[in-house]
């Protein structure tokens, strides 16, 4: 069932060129969690990622379990404050797109990585739930969107969380759209 979900959601991103817009550098990737998720092997997303390929977003491989270990950090990292919100995508970060999606009435928030305790950076795989900590404690509420702004070697970015792929796809090409029409494509 979740493994469907995210084909269906890859089908909506695939079909639309303005969410290849907001692809980030490092590309993205949307996951969803089996409910009490513990692991990384409770989360299933993209091999490879969703690229760019003739101006579309495009699959590199279908859907599998265990295969994108930040995002799936991130989800079980957000499901420790709502289990319900098991799905995730992230996209490309823009203070456009921040701007958008709090006119959207989305519940945003934000960490800054340039702040993470040694400790943190140093163990591997502990920025993420130290980051998430951060945004849920800054919003003093489960977010909808989380951001930062990057630090040395790390590509800014945004995550969308959501209850299911599908609803987070949809709501990434909304922000798309409207993204696009702020920005001069000249």
């Amino acid at each position: 069932m979740i493994l469907e979900k995210i084909e269906r959601a890859l089908q909506i991103l695939e079909q639309s060129p303005e969410f290849a817009e907001i692809i980030p550098e490092v590309r993205s990737n949307i996951v969803m969690a089996r409910k009490n998720a513990q692991t990384l092997k409770d989360v299933a997303g993209i091999p490879g990622r969703v690229t760019i390929v003739n101006g579309m977003p495009k699959a590199v491989a279908r859907p599998d379990y265990g295969v994108s270990s930040h995002m799936a950090r991130l989800v079980i990292s957000i499901m420790k404050y709502d289990p319900d919100k098991r799905s995730a995508l992230n996209i490309k970060y823009h203070p456009n797109i921040v701007e958008i999606c709090q006119k959207l009435g989305l519940k945003v928030s934000s960490y800054d990585r340039n702040k993470e305790p040694p400790e943190f950076a140093k163990k591997e795989g502990s920025t993420i739930p130290w980051g998430v900590k951060n945004a849920v404690e800054n919003l003093k509420d489960v977010p909808d969107v989380i951001y930062h702004i990057g630090a040395w070697g790390k590509e800014p970015m945004i995550v969308i969380v959501g209850e299911n792929p599908v609803e987070v796809a949809k709501m990434a090409i909304c922000i798309a759209k409207l993204y696009l029409n702020t920005i001069d494509k000249f």
